[in-house]
């Protein structure tokens, strides 16, 4: 790379890196590590094209761009992830926080029709993002469970910055053993990728996201079953039970949901036309 390093040149310098190291959209990446390294805005980037680094900027970017080149995700290197209205603190260890989740959120809202207050079970609830935006949209109070101590000790860190700790409880425990209700509500999204399909995963994710927050057993249903098996005892009469998972588990999931005695079972696609969440009533 030439001595220069404006932003312009070093916008298109990352972009050429990234894309010989195989990342997938290295526009957006190179941007984004830029922004982070300037404090600028991916606006103000293009507004000041010929403003050049200082030393300090050139060094964070390249500790960044390193990271990135190997294929960390950029939610592990800049430390958080946006969700919903919320934006939380993300950690190596911890699942990242993804866009289709806020579906899942979205059918807990749909379904409490504008009640607050709804006591809420959350099982593996890593960041604590489905935790912190049922708190800060429904006012709900959330019991939220998850067996890693990373993400326990990330989830607390949510609940704390965002100003949520007197309605969101964490525990550490193995899905939802311990825990009492009844509760309004039980959701979750569980490790539920087949075992099988764990090596097809994109580099980034297989990499470097935790194999104990993805790998949902042979059939991907293994904690979905579990948490059916518990629901009767911690579900309130007319409880909502609402699940995210892989999306060829989804019409074996209605199906079981449906023989454990639930009704109105429904498997909600995503924007992408992909099976992603399904649901149903506690009778």
């Amino acid at each position: 790379m030439n001595n220069q390093w404006t932003i312009r040149t070093t916008l298109a310098w990352c972009r050429d890196y990234l894309e010989r190291h195989g990342d997938e959209n290295p526009k957006l990446s190179a941007e984004w590590l830029l922004s982070a390294a300037t404090s600028l805005t991916r606006i103000e980037l293009y507004m000041d094209f010929d403003r050049p680094l200082s030393m300090a900027e050139r060094d964070t970017l390249r500790a960044t761009l390193k990271r990135r080149g190997r294929g960390e995700p950029l939610q592990y290197i800049a430390g958080e992830a946006a969700f919903r209205h919320i934006v939380v603190h993300t950690a190596k260890g911890v699942l990242i926080p993804r866009p289709e989740t806020e579906m899942l959120v979205q059918e807990v809202l749909d379904w409490t029709s504008g009640r607050e207050g709804l006591d809420v079970l959350e099982v593996g609830t890593g960041t604590g993002c489905i935790a912190c935006s049922l708190a800060k949209e429904a006012k709900a109070y959330v019991t939220a469970t998850d067996i890693s101590p990373e993400a326990i000790a990330c989830a607390t860190k949510n609940v704390s910055n965002l100003g949520f700790d007197e309605l969101v409880t964490v525990i550490e425990t193995d899905c939802c053993d311990g825990v009492e209700g009844p509760f309004d509500v039980l959701v979750s999204n569980p490790p539920y990728i087949p075992t099988a399909e764990i090596e097809e995963l994109p580099r980034e994710v297989a990499d470097f996201e935790p194999r104990l927050a993805l790998d949902g057993g042979e059939d991907g249903l293994v904690i979905f079953d579990r948490l059916v098996a518990e629901a009767p005892r911690l579900l309130r009469e007319n409880g909502l039970f609402a699940c995210e998972l892989h999306e060829t588990c989804l019409d074996e999931a209605a199906s079981r949901l449906t023989e454990a005695g639930f009704v109105d079972v429904a498997v909600v696609d995503d924007l992408a036309g992909r099976h992603r969440i399904v649901r149903g009533i506690l009778k």
